[in-house]
């Protein structure tokens, strides 16, 4: 499972609601109308590192639409549905190459603290996004399957 492939029901039923004053999902420490809701709101993230986070997010959210308009033409896939079951409990940024304002290209690596029904896991990925026409995009990523 992926953040590229984790998809499975498209709806905002049954998933969590942040209001802008709560904490953002992401972990920044931020609040939600300061951090990732003004990306999932339509204002381009500025590094590869905040859309990772507002992608995060928009999982945590069920914000489907969002992961399908920052999912690389190329790359992204006919279909995203996801799960309103699969809980995201916690992102952990691990590192971040390059990904900058002035950078086309970017790594986000990341564990992801998942939980469906009694199952537990970690997802840990090396997100790969890349800058074109003034707007980051997710490409891909490899997961680590330890």
């Amino acid at each position: 499972m992926s953040f590229g492939a984790a998809a499975s029901r498209a709806a905002f039923d049954g998933f969590p609601r942040v209001a802008d004053a709560d904490p953002c999902p992401c972990g920044s420490g931020d609040r939600f109308d300061g951090c990732c809701a003004p990306a999932l709101r339509g204002t381009a993230a500025p590094t590869a590192e905040r859309l990772m986070r507002s992608r995060y997010t928009a999982f945590v959210i069920g914000d489907a639409a969002y992961l399908s308009e920052t999912w690389h033409p190329g790359t992204r896939p006919d279909e995203l549905t996801l799960d309103p079951d699969q809980r995201w409990t916690g992102l952990e940024i691990v590192a971040v190459g390059r990904g900058t304002e002035a950078d086309n290209r970017g790594v986000v690596e990341f564990r992801a603290a998942w939980r469906h029904g009694r199952d537990r896991g970690v997802l840990h990925e090396r997100s790969r996004f890349v800058q074109q026409g003034g707007r980051w995009w997710y490409l891909d990523g490899l997961i680590d399957p330890t």
